[in-house]
């Protein structure tokens, strides 16, 4: 039996909590503002939908692989969101600026295959609550293009409210900046947790 509450319950909770994502989807808007960080966030949509259905294809092949990838992913990721940790705090002076650089679609595309929450992500839905009830080509289609649009969700209405309260970032921002890098740090922290 499938179980719709807890699914959804999943990847909103998933999709919605500070991830690499959503910190660098709120950092761009309250930089650039929601319109030019609109690129970026469809780069984040590409990626994740490439990476639900790689993941959804391989799914059964990665889980029995997981405990060796899981190490690997593990350490790849903690030190990319070191690295974007980095990057945010080095940017504080960034969001006094007025503009900056455009946040281009490539690189949200490319964020997600090192980004070690939505293969995670992924590979926890479709074998915990799809795999067990669907195998149909056409289900499976359907809910890895729910998984990406859930999933990326969560970095367009991180990147609205790094829009929404960009004037208070820009009047604070070494302290913004401390705590996004943070985040950031926590969230490479947590991998290992």
């Amino acid at each position: 039996m499938f179980h719709l509450y807890d699914f959804l319950l999943y990847c909103f909770i998933t999709a919605y909590t500070p991830g690499a994502n959503n910190l660098l989807s709120m950092s761009n808007a309250a930089r650039l503002g929601f319109r030019r960080s609109v690129r970026f966030n469809l780069g984040i949509l590409a990626g994740f939908t490439v990476i639900m259905t790689l993941c959804t294809v391989f799914s059964a092949a990665l889980y029995t692989l997981l405990p060796r990838v899981k190490l690997v992913m593990q350490v790849l990721g903690g030190a990319y969101m070191l690295y974007l940790a980095w990057k945010v705090w080095k940017s504080a002076a960034d969001l006094k600026a007025e503009g900056g650089r455009e946040a281009r679609f490539l690189s949200g595309m490319l964020l997600q295959f090192a980004n070690p929450k939505i293969y995670i992500y992924a590979i926890t839905a479709m074998s915990l609550y799809i795999l067990p009830v669907y195998q149909s080509p056409w289900a499976l289609a359907g809910f890895t293009a729910l998984l990406a649009l859930i999933g990326a969700s969560g970095s367009f209405v991180w990147a609205l409210f790094g829009a929404a309260f960009c004037h208070f970032f820009a009047r604070h921002t070494k302290a913004v900046s401390l705590v996004m890098a943070l985040l950031l740090v926590y969230c490479a922290v947590s991998l290992f947790l």
